[in-house]
Order: structure tokens, then C-alpha cells, then sequence
């Protein structure tokens, strides 16, 4: 949303802007910046904002806009940081703040893995599950949404529209590979329901994985730390390929996972704690277990491009067209 105020220069502001945890309107972020951009160091929240010849976005660039994540710029040139400083809770503490504080309006994306099953669990919001039908991710999200006794609602993915969501989705994102354009694809679905149904923002569980250590690789790495430093660096390309799909439609994914304080609690874990006796994501699990069932905390899932089916049909689709592998039939595209 967009509102003009009389300041020189205008004022814009897309997402949102809290401090030390409690959300601030517009017109009380207009009168913050009266007192200086200094202030903007403090804001936490996802935001892309324009005032009086600055622009800032938020600390790890969730909403897209001119500059660089986390930064204040006037006139092409870096000259502040936006890097919030709010309390310091534990892990569980820090996910349920920012939960709540997304929640509102909100809809959650729900693919039946721990990190959008303990999204939706305390947003306590309708979901919604996209895949193709007989996929994974929608049987185990309407046994999760079964289990929590949440609001589901199964948007079935027709293989026949999923060329169409190619087309639109390899125009706007940043990069063209197999991986993002099935992300993106699957993600397209997920928008265009929230679209649908009147949802601007959709809570995601983004960030999880890079955060905690999800992937499947960790769990064979001798420098574990060091690739979960250089994943959580690939962030922002994550966020900017995600944001392009929820902008097709006018919404935005929020992600509970990347707020400051779950991220400052969860660098703060030894990745040796984060992935250890075969079980990745352990912290993140063990504050999951507090919400839901063990099943549901500790079940391990496909990535949401394998889970959703949409991968599957694209391999199909490639071999349709007489295509060997995926990334030549991704070029018909572009």
C-alpha cells in the first residue's frame, strides 16, 4: 500500500514497520521520521520505504526495492544501516513473536513439513495447500491441518496451467534454473489463490533450512558452519525470486523465520547442535514438539518443487516437447 503525505519528496511505504515489537501505522512511522533518518536503524518488520529523498528497506531485504537489504541510501549512496536491536529471546520466544506479529490478514502457506506446520500452528490462520492431485504435500497437509485442527483449504495444481505459470514466472525472476523456475511455479499457484480468495501477505516458512541446517547435504558436510554461513548469504536471491512470483499478484510472502530475533537466536546455536544424530533442524524441532505432535515435529519432507508434484510435471512436459533435459526446454520460455 502506497500513501502520500506532505513531506518534501513524498513518503512511500510497501509492508510493514514495527519496533521492539509492536507494529507501527504509517502515520506513526511518518512521525518517527521527523526525527531524522537515524531512526530508521531501529525499525524491524518487512519494509521498502521512501521519505523526504531516503529510501530503506528492511534487515534482510524481504521486500524489494531500491538498494541494498538493510541499508538507507539518499542520492545512490549508502549512508545508514537499518539494523534493529530488539530484545533477545530464546528460540521458541523469538518464533511466536514473529508469528504473531505477521499474522494478521494473513494466510498461511501450508505443505505439511515442520516449518509451515509450526507457522500455521500458532498463527492459528486458514491455509492453504497447493499441489498436484495424489501429491505429497497435500496429503500431509491436510493430515497436519487435520491434527491441529486448522482451517485448510487444498488448492489443487492442474498439470495443464503449468506451462502457463512457467511463462509468467520466468519473465520476472532473477534467475532461470530448473530449481528456481519449480519454486517459482509452485509458488505462482500458492499467490494466485491468496489473490483469489483476498490475501495480500501469505506466511511462508522461507529461511527455515538455511537457518537450522534442512538440507539433506548437511548431514554429510565436514564444514557444516561454513556452508550454513554461505546459505544464509543466498537469502536475498531466495527472497527476490519469491517476492517477483507474489508480486504478479499483488501479495507478499512474510517470513516468521528471517524476523531479527529469530535469526540473532538461531546463529546463536552451534551448528553442531543444529544437525546432530541424524536429525537436521533438531532446535527447530524441539520447539515444534511443544506445538504439535512428534510425528509432525520430526517427519522429514521433500523440498516443495518435489512434494507439490510440479517438478515431476515438468520433466514430463520437457519430454512432451522432445526435450532432454530441463534446461533446454526452460529456454522456450525466455
Amino acid at each position: 500500500m502506497i500513501t502520500a503525505y506532505p513531506m518534501e519528496g513524498g513518503f512511500e511505504l510497501k509492508g510493514w514497520i514495527e519496533v521492539d515489537g509492536r507494529r507501527l501505522s504509517e502515520s506513526q512511522v511518518y512521525s518517527l521520521l521527523e526525527e531524522g533518518p537515524q531512526i530508521v536503524s531501529r525499525f524491524g518488520g518487512e519494509f521498502f520505504l521512501r521519505w523526504d529523498g531516503f529510501s530503506a528497506r528492511d534487515r534482510f531485504g524481504i521486500v524489494p526495492g531500491d538498494g541494498p537489504p538493510g541499508a538507507v541510501v539518499s542520492d545512490g549512496e549508502v549512508v545508514g544501516a537499518v539494523d534493529p536491536d530488539p530484545p533477545a529471546p530464546d528460540l521458541a520466544a523469538a518464533i511466536k513473536t514473529a508469528v504473531l506479529l505477521r499474522k494478521d490478514g494473513a494466510v498461511v502457506a501450508l505443505s505439511g513439513g515442520v516449518d509451515s506446520a509450526l507457522v500455521a500452528a500458532i498463527a492459528r490462520r486458514e491455509c492453504v495447500a497447493v499441489g498436484v492431485e495424489g501429491s505429497g504435500d497435500l496429503k500431509r497437509a491436510r493430515e497436519v491441518a487435520e491434527m491441529l485442527d486448522l482451517a485448510l483449504v487444498a488448492a489443487v495444481i492442474d498439470p495443464g496451467r503449468i506451462e502457463e505459470a512457467l511463462g509468467q514466472v520466468l519473465a520476472v525472476i532473477p534467475r532461470r534454473t530448473p530449481v528456481d523456475a519449480s519454486i517459482a511455479a509452485t509458488l505462482y499457484f500458492v499467490a494466485e489463490w491468496a489473490k483469489d480468495h483476498g490475501y495480500e501477505r501469505i506466511l511462508a516458512g522461507q529461511g527455515a533450512d538455511e537457518l537450522f541446517g534442512g538440507y539433506a547435504r548437511y548431514l554429510e558436510t565436514e564444514t557444516l558452519g561454513q556452508e550454513l554461513h554461505r546459505d544464509f548469504l543466498g537469502l536475498p536471491a531466495q527472497a527476490a525470486r519469491d517476492q517477483a512470483v507474489a508480486d504478479l499478484f499483488g501479495a507478499l510472502f512474510s517470513l516468521p523465520y528471517l524476523d531479527v530475533r529469530v535469526v540473532r537466536a538461531a546463529r546463536g546455536i552451534p551448528p553442531e547442535e543444529k544437525v546432530r544424530g541424524g536429525i537436521r533442524k533438531r532446535p527447530l524441532r524441539e520447539v515444534a514438539a511443544r506445538h504439535m505432535p512428534n510425528e509432525v515435529a520430526y517427519r522429514e519432507k521433500k523440498a516443495m518443487q518435489y512434494g507439490s508434484g510440479v517438478m515431476r510435471e515438468m520433466k514430463r512436459l520437457a519430454r512432451r516437447r522432445n526435450f532432454s533435459n530441463l534446461s533446454d526446454y526452460l529456454e522456450t520460455f525466455m
